[in-house]
């Protein structure tokens, strides 16, 4: 967006495949665009249902490793909590933690009341832990496989009888999630290569519904899609929570934290320096947790 007003003159717009209209830039603004991409305003893209969350479903308390320090967090059943911070932080570090990619040196995980011995991935897959990492094409996703094959990814043991997959059962799945995220596609046999980034993304945020984790953890889950995109990640999320699944997501975007989580847990330098409910939540309360200078470790329970 910012590349268009730095050098068009004109900007048309799309919209699943049918032109909408065109704008003269100097006449224009960024809402206006966003309207006639999404259908509908701005503000209007973060949609969430009033719930009250339920019992803790994630704990973790002071996790340290060789890039985060005496972390502590909870997130509850049909709760959206935020990791905010700048880029180095330790997020991303922490979130791998959690899902067993790189060892824990002190501290304890929780998945509902239960202790982890998070040794590997397949502990916190076993757990109820999802995990939609920030380089989805490098991570996530097998870029010359089908739609149908990285749906089914996290379930292959549960379709299969005799280590053989029961391919009407792995369809049957495919063509379940993908109707119900709307991914566009020509069918469930597209190579995920070929989709669009909001589409891949949603093809791993089916992988996982297909799953069905008690936990889902998402890295920038709108980083490299188009703001339509956005708007049904968004939806998806607040439809997930509602649902009671306990999601925690890290996000660079300020308005994207502020818009979709009931509390934002802020880090700096690998360590927590404050915690904001929404209700006190403003986009220059979590840039000066972000960049706080006294990094006295957060004390109490994280509510």
């Amino acid at each position: 967006m910012p590349e268009i007003f730095a050098i068009a003159d004109r900007v048309a717009v799309l919209r699943d495949g049918r032109y909408v209209g065109d704008r003269r830039v100097c006449e224009t603004r960024e809402a206006e665009l966003v309207r006639m991409m999404v259908g509908r305003d701005l503000a209007d893209m973060f949609t969430r249902d009033p719930r009250e969350p339920g019992e803790v479903v994630l704990s973790v308390h002071g996790v340290t490793t060789d890039d985060v320090r005496d972390v502590s967090l909870e997130v509850r059943a049909g709760e959206v909590v935020g990791l905010g911070g700048l880029v180095g932080a330790g997020r991303s570090e922490l979130a791998l933690a959690l899902v067993g990619a790189v060892p824990i040196h002190a501290g304890t995980v929780e998945v509902a009341g239960k202790p982890l011995r998070l040794r590997g991935p397949g502990d916190a897959l076993r757990a109820g832990i999802g995990f939609a990492p920030e380089e989805r094409k490098a991570q996530a996703l097998l870029l010359h496989r089908s739609i149908r094959d990285n749906v089914s990814l996290a379930i292959l043991r549960r379709i299969s009888r005799l280590h053989v997959v029961k391919r009407g059962t792995e369809r049957e799945v495919a063509r379940t999630y993908v109707k119900r995220l709307s991914v566009r596609a020509s069918s469930i046999e597209q190579e995920v290569g070929t989709l669009s980034g909001g589409n891949q993304q949603k093809t791993v945020l089916a992988r996982w519904l297909a799953r069905r984790p008690r936990v889902l953890i998402l890295d920038e889950p709108t980083r490299g899609v188009d703001v339509g995109a956005k708007a049904e990640i968004y939806s998806i999320v607040n439809d997930l929570a509602a649902e009671g699944m306990a999601l925690l997501v890290i996000s660079s975007e300020l308005p994207e934290l502020l818009g979709l989580c009931d509390r934002i847990v802020v880090m700096q330098g690998g360590r927590v320096t404050g915690r904001l409910p929404r209700s006190e939540a403003t986009e220059e309360r979590v840039l000066a947790l972000a960049m706080a200078e006294d990094l006295t470790p957060a004390t109490g329970a994280d509510r």
